[in-house]
């Protein structure tokens, strides 16, 4: 799935003066075309056959396996200032409430679905004209005011999913590696982020700074809090290390590890 680096920074945050110009939208169509082809091997024509929407207004796409799927929406074709998604990819979505689940169930979000207070940094910056340039970066996350009740739609889907599945979210984009959970209520959505593996990893600080945050706790549904805690073996929530994630799956029990490029490989972390 594409992230906003794959048309560029910030797509969909930045003013709809930018993105829907003409340089904004050949920029689109082009990023879009090399996405097709080098992330699906696919062109125009084969859309109906990969991607959820035949029409490809939203490309994301629902593939089943034994006893596991995976769902990975597309958060960038149909992105706003304010909104993430639209018909196209919401509708499915929320096909989730009402066909039939695997056992476990994959969901890849190109960016965190659980994730710290970032709501206090956007107020925060409001005040500071000179950290202003930074709005879209902000706005480009779930945790964004201007995306709260979207959010929250979302993560209602997720706790009624979890009724009869297990759930995990794959992530990556802020260049850390970390992993959360959102308490359900007999499973729990757990979250993994993995990025950095090309990127330099970021400062140490910028590591500490989302680490506090993230210490503050964030509950945007009553009675299901976030949590973020360090990987297997870690003493810090956020690892500012170049890293991936390894998935493996043994009798039927997925478990998680983290290959960190100074740390090593994690203990596995049951799923």
């Amino acid at each position: 799935m594409w992230d906003d680096h794959d048309i560029c920074d910030g797509w969909g945050s930045l003013e709809r003066s930018r993105t829907r110009s003409a340089i904004g939208q050949t920029m689109f169509t082009v990023a879009r075309e090399m996405f097709l082809l080098f992330q699906h091997g696919a062109t125009e024509a084969d859309i109906p056959n990969l991607f959820a929407d035949a029409d490809g207004e939203a490309l994301g796409w629902h593939h089943h396996f034994p006893d596991f799927e995976i769902i990975a929406p597309d958060l960038r074709s149909e992105r706003g200032r304010r909104q993430i998604m639209g018909t196209r990819g919401w509708a499915m979505m929320d096909a989730l409430r009402t066909g039939p689940v695997a056992k476990h169930v994959f969901l890849v979000s190109s960016v965190p679905l659980l994730g710290p207070r970032l709501s206090i940094v956007e107020r925060i910056m409001m005040l500071m004209p000179s950290m202003q340039k930074y709005e879209d970066d902000l706005r480009d996350q779930w945790q964004s005011r201007a995306h709260r009740a979207e959010w929250q739609r979302m993560l209602s889907l997720c706790l009624d999913v979890l009724k009869h599945s297990d759930m995990t979210v794959l992530s990556g984009e802020i260049h850390l590696a970390t992993q959360a959970r959102m308490k359900g209520g007999a499973r729990d959505l757990i979250q993994l982020i993995a990025s950095g593996i090309a990127h330099d990893a970021p400062p140490q600080g910028y590591a500490r700074a989302l680490g506090f945050l993230a210490g503050l706790g964030e509950a945007p549904l009553a009675d299901h809090p976030i949590t973020i805690s360090p990987l297997p073996g870690q003493t810090r929530r956020y690892v500012a290390e170049r890293n991936y994630l390894v998935l493996c799956r043994r009798t039927g029990q997925w478990n998680a590890q983290w290959e960190l490029e100074h740390s090593g490989r994690t203990c596995p972390l049951s799923l």
